[in-house]
């Protein structure tokens, strides 16, 4: 009889340390929706990132089009966010505004 009952308080010791830790858990991510709000502002997407380097190097759509062997229409739609670029246009656009490819991704993830 006295084990069973040292079993449930433990059991129930337990349960409340659990219940404390989840408690602080949501109490730590409802505190950091600012943050993250903040974050989600600032972050700029690819298509922001694409077009402030076309702009800086005074190109053309039509140009990086011609120059990347693709439609201007799909520099527009990847400006845009509609679509992205492959992997492989990626690092071709990289190359044609002297940058690194790491470059523009950590562009879009600062």
């Amino acid at each position: 009889m006295m084990y069973a009952t040292l079993m449930l308080v433990a059991e129930l010791i337990c349960i409340a340390i659990i219940v404390v830790l989840i408690i602080r858990v949501v109490k730590k991510y409802i505190n950091a929706k600012p943050v993250r709000d903040e974050k989600k502002q600032s972050a700029e997407t690819l298509g922001e990132v694409l077009r402030a380097y076309r702009t800086e190097n005074k190109m053309t759509q039509e140009f990086v089009a011609e120059s990347l062997g693709v439609s201007r229409q799909a520099v527009s739609k990847w400006e845009s966010g509609a679509s992205d670029p492959s992997t492989t246009n990626l690092i071709a656009l990289a190359k044609l505004y002297k940058i690194e490819p790491e470059e523009l991704i950590r562009s879009i993830t600062e």
